[in-house]
C-alpha cells in the first residue's frame, strides 16, 4: 500500500469499477427479500447542495448495508423537469438573443428547453457518482419520460372520470412576472418594511364613520364588506347597515363574522374577497360579491374607477392613499414589519388571484392517507413528525395542479368554442370517448400540471405502473423515503394519497425524516448569506479567490459582495483544501441525529479525514504483517485461551457488530457512526495493533503469531465490512488487498456479507480492561508530573486481594514492561511507600511510582502554578462572557454552545491541574 492515503487517487477508479461489475443493478431473479428506496428527484438542471449530499449519504449509507445483508436492493434514480426553474433557465437564455417565448411559439420553446435539457441534465448524475450513490442508473427515470407521461395522463383522467378532478375558479398564489399559478413550497415568505394605512369608511347613515387599517389600500377598490366580530358590543348596532366604500360609488354592508380579532385594532376589518385568502372564505360564508380588480400582470382593470386602470399595484397603491389623505380619510400611517411572500423564482411580490385554474378535490383521498399513518402501515422516524402530518392532512385544502407555463405535462383537456371541456387521454380519444363531429373545432388547454402531480407518482411510475411489470411487483411498496420535514405536506402526503389511490398499498413503510443542514455558525445556508458549500468543494477542495467568485456571482447588491466576502475570508482564510468523499459521507453520518438540524464545519471534516488516515495506516501495518503468510491463513484454527489480546478484540468486534446493525436498524446513523469511530480508533488502532506487536515478531511462537495474523486479518476484514456503508472508497481499495490473505472470490466488498454478531468473550474483556487500565494509569502520572514517556519506572504494587492480581500481572508482563515502560515491579506488604511517590489506583491494585531523581517538585509546582493562574483568567472571560445575556441572545447557538464547551473543558482542566498540586504538595 502506497504510505500516504490520497482519496483522490482511489475514489473514482471504484466508482467505474462498480459500475463495470453492475452491482448496482438489483438481480430481479433472486429469492431475497427486497429492499428499494426512491430518490427524491431533483431538478433535472440543478446542481447538488450540501443537503442533497446528506440526504444521498443516507439513502447510499442504506442502500448498501442492505444489499449487503442479502436482500435485492434498489435505489430508484431520476430526476424531476422542474417546471418553473427549466423553464426560467431556457427564457433567460433567449433573452440573451433578444427573444422571448412566444416569439417562437409554443412547440419550439419545448423543443429548445429538451435541447437543454440534454446538454446540462446530466450535472446531477456527475455528482452523485462522486458521492458514491449506488442508484440503478440503468433505469434512471424522468418525469417527462415516455412512461411516467402516460402514468400522469392516466391519473388524470381517472381522477376527473370519479369528480376528483374539476375545473372552478379559486384564489391562487400568482406571480405577475411568470403570470402562473405557484404552490405554497414556491412562496418565500421574508419580513420586510411596510406601511400600515388606517382608513376611515363614512356611514351611510351619516352618523360618523368606522376605521380600517390595510397594508395594501389598493385592494380596497375591491373590498365587498367590512367585517366585525358577533360578540362585539361595540358593533351591534352597526351589523347590517352599509358604508361608502372611499374613492368609489359603491356601498359595501357590515357583516358579523367570527374570523375577526376584536382585540386587533379598531375591529373592524375590510374584507377583499378576491385578494385576500382569508377574506376568499369570510366571502363564501356570507354570500358576498367577489370583484377581481387585478390583470395577470399586476396592473388594475377596468373593475375600479378610470383613474386607477392601468396603473401598476404599486403606483396605484401610491395614488390611493394621496387621494384618502386629500379626501380627509386617511386617519394615521404607521411603519409595520410584516411577511411578504415572493416568487422563489423570480422574486416578485405575490398575489391573492383569482382565476379558472384546475384542482384534486383531496378530502376524499386523504381520509386513506392519515388511516395509514394512525393504523402503522407507515411509520414516521422521529415519531413526532406524526403529529405534522396529521395536521396538514386533517385541515386540507383542494390541490391547485395547473400552472400557466409551457414546460411540463400538458393537461388532457380540449374546448370547443362554447366552451365545453373535454378530458381524455388525447383529442382522437376525446372525440371517441365524447362522441364529437370530426368537423367540430377543439383546442387543447394551455396550462400543464403542477411539478409536484408527477412528483406524487414517482414511487410506482418509476416501476412501470399502468403496467404490472416485474420491477412493481419486486419493489413496491418501497422500504424507506429518506426526506427533508419541509416537503411533508407537498410530496410525502401526496404521494401517500396516490399510491393508495392507484395501487391499494401505501408507497413506503418508513418515513426518515431529518433536519436541515447549516454552517458552523448555525445559520442556514442560503445563497443571499453567502453560505452555501458545495459538496464537490469540500471533497476535492478549493482556492479562496475561486470561492469568492462562486459565492458573489449573481449578487447585485455591493454591500452583500462584500459582507460575503468578510465572512467567507473568516472562515476559509486558505480555502478549502479537500478532505475526499470518504471524511464528508462521514461527517454527514456522524451528524445525522433524528430529526434536527445539523452544523457543519471543516474541522469536523478535517477529523474524520484523519479517522480515515488512521485506518490507511492500520491497514499497512496489517498488510506488512500478513505478507509472508498470503494464501495460507487457516480459518479452521480458533484462537486458544491463552491468546487473551485476540480473545478481548474478537469479543469487542462482536459487541461493535451488534450495536452497529441495531444503530442502522433504528436509523440512528449518528450513533453508528460513533460507535465504529471508537471501536476503530481506541480499540483496534490505539490498543489491539500495539498489544499484537508482541505476538507478531518475528521471535514470537510460531502458532501464536499464525494465529494473531488470522485474527488481524479476519478482524481487519469485518471492520471494513461495518464501515463500508458509511466510507465505501477506503474500504473497498483496503479489502481489494485483503482478498487474497483471506481466499476471498467476491469481485468487492459490497458483495459480501454485513457481519454478524459472534458471541461475547466476558473473559477475555474483562482482563484486557485490567491490562489497559494499568498502562493508562502509569502513563496518566507520567503526563500529569511532566515525566519523559520513554524512560522506564520502578513501581511498587499493594493489593488487597494480593493473589488474584499478581497472576493478572504475571500473565501480562510482558505489556506492562513495554507500553506502560515499567523497569519493575516491587511489591508492598502494607499500602504505604517510605519514599516520595505518585500514586495512582486500579480496581484493588495501588500504584506507587517513586520520584527521587524522576522531577523537581519545586520547579513542577512552579509550573503548574502558572498554569493554573492562565486557566483561572480564561474561566473568568468566558463566565462573564457566558453571563451576558446580549451575546447568548443574539449570537448564533451553535457559538454560544461551543463557548460553553470551551468552559467545561476548561474546569475540568483545573480540577486536575488541582490534583497534581495536592500530591506534589504532599511530597515536599
Amino acid at each position: 500500500m502506497e504510505k500516504t492515503y490520497d482519496p483522490q487517487s482511489i475514489e473514482q477508479k471504484w466508482y467505474s469499477y462498480w459500475l463495470e461489475h453492475q452491482l448496482f443493478s438489483p438481480e430481479l431473479s433472486q429469492d431475497k427479500p427486497s429492499y428499494c428506496i426512491m430518490l427524491p428527484p431533483p431538478n433535472v438542471t440543478g446542481n447538488l447542495h450540501i443537503g442533497h449530499a446528506f440526504q444521498d449519504t443516507i439513502m447510499d449509507l442504506l442502500t448498501r448495508y442492505h444489499k449487503m445483508l442479502g436482500h435485492k436492493t434498489l435505489w430508484q434514480c431520476g430526476t424531476d423537469h422542474a417546471g418553473i426553474a427549466t423553464q426560467m433557465v431556457v427564457e433567460r437564455r433567449l433573452s440573451a438573443q433578444g427573444k422571448n417565448r412566444h416569439d417562437i411559439g409554443r412547440k419550439a420553446f419545448t423543443d429548445e428547453v429538451w435541447q437543454w435539457k440534454e446538454q446540462s441534465g446530466g450535472n446531477i448524475r456527475q455528482q452523485m457518482q462522486r458521492l458514491g450513490a449506488s442508484v440503478d442508473w440503468d433505469n434512471e427515470r424522468f418525469t417527462m419520460d415516455e412512461g411516467l407521461s402516460k402514468a400522469v395522463i392516466d391519473v388524470f383522467v381517472e381522477l376527473h372520470q370519479e369528480g376528483l378532478i374539476y375545473r372552478g375558479q379559486r384564489l391562487v398564489n400568482w406571480d405577475p412576472v411568470l403570470h402562473t399559478a405557484l404552490s405554497d413550497l414556491e412562496v418565500v415568505n421574508n419580513d420586510e418594511q411596510g406601511y400600515l394605512w388606517h382608513i376611515r369608511y363614512p356611514r351611510c347613515d351619516g352618523k360618523g364613520h368606522v376605521t380600517v387599517a390595510t397594508t395594501r389600500p389598493e385592494t380596497m377598490l375591491g373590498d365587498t364588506a367590512v367585517a366585525v366580530h358577533p360578540d362585539d358590543e361595540r358593533y351591534h348596532d352597526l351589523v347590517g347597515l352599509e358604508l361608502e366604500l372611499p374613492l368609489t360609488s359603491r356601498r359595501i354592508p357590515v357583516i358579523a363574522d367570527g374570523y375577526v380579532d376584536p382585540e386587533f385594532g379598531s375591529g373592524c376589518v375590510k374584507i377583499t374577497p378576491a385578494h385576500d385568502f382569508n377574506d376568499w372564505d369570510v366571502g363564501q360564508r356570507n354570500r358576498l360579491d367577489i370583484i377581481n380588480i387585478l390583470n395577470q400582470d399586476a396592473t388594475l382593470n377596468d373593475a375600479v374607477p378610470e383613474k386607477y386602470q392601468g396603473l401598476d399595484r404599486l403606483a396605484a397603491r401610491q395614488q390611493v392613499v394621496a387621494d384618502l389623505e386629500q379626501a380627509g380619510l386617511l386617519q394615521q400611517t404607521d411603519k409595520h414589519q410584516m411577511a411578504i411572500p415572493r416568487g422563489d423564482r423570480s422574486g416578485a411580490i405575490l398575489e391573492p388571484y383569482l382565476t379558472d385554474q384546475w384542482f384534486v378535490k383531496t378530502e376524499p383521498l386523504a381520509e386513506p392517507a392519515i388511516n395509514a399513518v394512525r393504523n402503522g402501515e407507515i411509520r414516521f422516524i422521529p415519531e413526532n413528525w406524526q403529529t405534522t402530518y396529521f395536521n396538514w392532512m386533517e385541515n386540507i385544502q383542494d390541490w391547485c395542479i395547473s400552472r400557466q407555463l409551457w414546460w411540463g405535462h400538458r393537461i388532457p383537456a380540449w374546448y370547443d368554442d362554447a366552451g365545453n371541456i373535454y378530458v381524455a387521454h388525447n383529442e382522437s380519444a376525446a372525440r371517441r370517448k365524447y362522441n364529437l363531429p370530426d368537423d367540430l373545432n377543439l383546442r387543447q388547454d394551455p396550462d400543464v400540471l403542477d411539478t409536484w402531480f408527477s412528483s406524487a407518482l414517482w414511487p410506482f411510475s418509476t416501476l412501470g405502473w399502468p403496467q404490472q411489470t416485474e420491477r412493481l411487483e419486486t419493489f413496491y411498496p418501497t422500504s424507506v423515503l429518506v426526506t427533508g420535514f419541509d416537503i411533508i405536506f407537498f410530496w410525502v402526503a401526496r404521494m401517500i394519497m396516490m399510491g393508495l389511490k392507484f395501487t391499494g398499498k401505501v408507497p413506503f413503510h418508513d418515513v426518515y425524516v431529518h433536519g436541515l443542514i447549516r454552517d458552523a455558525q448555525g445559520q442556514k445556508m442560503s445563497k443571499s448569506k453567502g453560505n452555501v458549500l458545495d459538496p464537490l468543494d469540500v471533497i476535492d477542495g478549493i482556492e479562496l479567490d475561486a470561492l469568492l467568485t462562486k459565492r458573489t456571482t449573481g449578487l447585485m447588491q455591493p454591500q452583500m459582495q462584500s459582507a460575503i466576502n468578510k465572512s467567507t475570508k473568516k472562515d476559509f482564510p486558505d480555502g478549502i483544501p479537500g478532505y475526499g468523499t470518504d471524511a464528508l459521507r462521514f461527517t454527514f453520518s456522524s451528524l445525522a441525529t433524528q430529526g434536527r438540524d445539523m452544523s457543519i464545519d471543516m474541522s469536523r471534516v478535517q477529523g474524520y479525514r484523519n479517522f480515515c488516515n488512521k485506518l490507511w495506516n492500520a491497514a499497512r501495518f496489517a498488510l506488512m504483517h500478513l505478507e509472508d503468510n498470503v494464501g495460507h491463513i487457516d480459518h479452521s484454527n480458533s484462537a486458544t485461551s491463552a491468546q487473551h489480546v485476540n480473545n478481548w478484540i474478537r469479543s469487542r468486534l462482536a459487541h461493535t457488530t451488534n450495536e452497529v446493525r441495531r444503530h442502522f436498524d433504528q436509523y440512528r446513523f449518528d450513533l453508528a457512526a460513533q460507535t465504529l469511530y471508537e471501536f476503530t480508533w481506541n480499540e483496534f488502532c490505539d490498543w489491539y495493533l500495539e498489544l499484537s506487536k508482541s505476538n507478531l515478531s518475528d521471535n514470537a511462537d510460531p502458532g501464536l503469531r499464525a494465529a494473531t495474523q488470522q485474527t488481524l486479518a479476519e478482524v481487519l476484514e469485518q471492520l471494513l465490512l461495518l464501515l463500508h456503508p458509511i466510507i465505501p472508497f477506503i474500504t473497498e481499495e483496503i479489502w481489494q488487498r485483503l482478498r487474497q490473505p483471506l481466499g476471498l472470490d467476491e469481485h468487492s466488498i459490497l458483495q459480501r456479507p454485513f457481519p454478524q454478531a459472534a458471541d461475547r468473550d466476558y473473559s477475555a474483556e474483562t482482563q484486557i480492561d485490567w491490562l489497559k487500565s494499568m498502562i493508562q494509569a502509569v502513563r496518566s502520572t507520567r503526563t500529569e508530573l511532566n515525566l519523559a514517556p520513554g524512560k522506564p519506572l520502578p513501581v511498587k504494587i499493594w493489593s488487597d486481594q494480593r493473589s488474584a492480581d499478581e497472576k493478572l500481572i504475571d500473565k501480562f508482563l510482558p505489556w506492562l514492561q513495554k507500553l506502560a515502560r515499567i523497569e519493575s515491579i516491587t511489591w508492598l506488604d502494607k499500602p504505604e511507600a517510605s519514599e516520595q511517590c505518585a500514586t495512582a489506583r486500579v480496581d484493588h491494585i495501588q500504584l506507587f511510582i517513586p520520584l527521587a531523581g524522576l522531577i523537581d517538585v519545586a520547579a513542577e509546582i512552579a509550573r503548574l502554578t502558572k498554569q493554573q493562574q492562565k486557566s483561572q483568567q480564561q474561566k473568568i472571560q468566558l463566565t462573564a462572557k457566558l453571563n451576558n445575556d446580549k451575546f447568548v441572545n443574539n449570537a448564533p447557538a451553535a457559538v454560544v454552545e461551543k463557548e460553553r464547551e470551551r468552559l467545561a473543558e476548561i474546569q475540568i482542566e483545573l480540577d486536575s491541574i488541582d490534583d497534581q498540586l495536592v500530591q506534589l504538595e504532599s511530597m515536599q
